[in-house]
């Protein structure tokens, strides 16, 4: 073996300096076989050595024969770290993705590091490792296109932070797919689940449900049965909205419908003047804000309400009007404060002239 390894390093030393591409490939690939060979035998000494080697190698060596390489070297638990690094942050995914997907030298930092820069393909690549830590995860979740976090949702290897489940719920609120596989997830807090359930279609429900823990079903359903009750005891009531839409109107040419006397019907929970005034603050009609009222789901009343120009507070209040108890639980309020603050009045604006010109057709 110490001939062979003799024999090697003066090879290397000759295609380093006026070797060809398809020497330095021969050599990368003679110097990886001689390191897998005995592997678990050498210290980290020896291991080092190789590292050094192989980084001046992998730096002038086309992206085949380093796909081939790392393929090779991710499973390998106690690889060269430099030569792992490199070739997970390699701009090439065929390079990368061995690595970022199985390689056990990667540390958490490591994989938020790269998670934090890469591409989309990077972050598919590590959404697929067989354990991720919440630190990782919540990076997938906030940088990730669609496919990395339908895999991080789907993952049972994958811890994933309260943070991490806000922003599934939100990215599942406008897709079902994503809403099942958040649902079935055995380590989502229960008032999180709760939160899904209030929120999804009923072909998710209805999927999801029978899937739910025994221990869990009966408090389930309970919280949809009080929502259900409260949702239909709001609609049925007969209001007329005639009037204060009048009112509303003819404040709003005075320039007194204010941030104020919205926030201030809201608390009182005059629900009609509630409606009228945001209806005319949107210039929509009560037919379009009223569903938007009485919907279990808040995302349009956010746009309605960012578009209108409220503030903050004057939304809560509104949200809070639409509820019997009058108050939405701290982590519901937190989640959609957070939201509002995201959505930018601009974007909220044009979604109201969307729903104007649906409204005339």
């Amino acid at each position: 073996m110490q001939n062979a390894t003799a024999s090697i390093f003066d090879e290397l030393d000759q295609a380093l300096s006026s070797g060809s591409s398809e020497q330095r490939v021969t050599i990368l690939r003679r110097v990886t076989d001689l390191f897998l060979i005995d592997a678990d035998r050498f210290s980290e000494e020896q291991i080092a050595v190789f590292d050094n080697v192989l980084c001046h190698l992998i730096d002038q060596v086309e992206a085949r024969a380093l796909a081939q390489i790392s393929q090779s070297l991710a499973p390998i638990e106690n690889a060269p770290l430099d030569v792992t690094l490199r070739l997970a942050r390699h701009e090439e995914i065929r390079v990368a993705g061995p690595i970022l997907t199985s390689s056990k030298r990667l540390t958490t930092e490591h994989l938020i590091d790269i998670a934090s820069t890469h591409s989309q393909q990077h972050l598919l690549a590590i959404s697929h490792r067989d354990h991720l830590e919440s630190g990782v995860t919540d990076v997938l979740l906030d940088r990730g296109n669609r496919a990395v976090v339908h895999r991080v949702a789907s993952n049972a290897g994958a811890q994933i932070s309260e943070e991490g489940f806000e922003k599934l719920l939100k990215a599942a609120a406008n897709d079902e797919a994503l809403a099942e596989k958040t649902g079935l997830r055995l380590d989502i807090p229960l008032r999180m689940l709760k939160e899904l359930l209030l929120r999804a279609t009923e072909a998710v429900r209805a999927r999801l449900l029978p899937r739910v823990p025994a221990d869990m079903q009966e408090a389930i359903q309970k919280v949809l049965s009080d929502a259900a009750d409260e949702v239909e005891r709001q609609s049925s009531k007969q209001r007329s909205y005639e009037g204060s839409f009048r009112v509303a109107k003819l404040l709003h040419e005075r320039g007194e419908l204010t941030d104020a006397r919205i926030r201030q019907s809201a608390i009182e929970h005059h629900y009609e003047d509630t409606v009228a005034g945001l209806a005319v603050l949107c210039s929509l009609t009560i037919d379009i804000v009223k569903p938007l009222m009485d919907s279990p789901r808040e995302e349009g009343l956010l746009i309605a309400c960012k578009g209108a120009g409220v503030s903050w507070p004057t939304t809560l209040a509104v949200l809070n009007c639409r509820i019997a108890s009058g108050t939405l639980p701290p982590e519901t309020s937190a989640r959609l404060e957070t939201e509002f603050g995201k959505l930018s009045r601009p974007n909220a604006e044009r979604l109201l002239r969307f729903w104007r010109v649906r409204q005339i057709n």
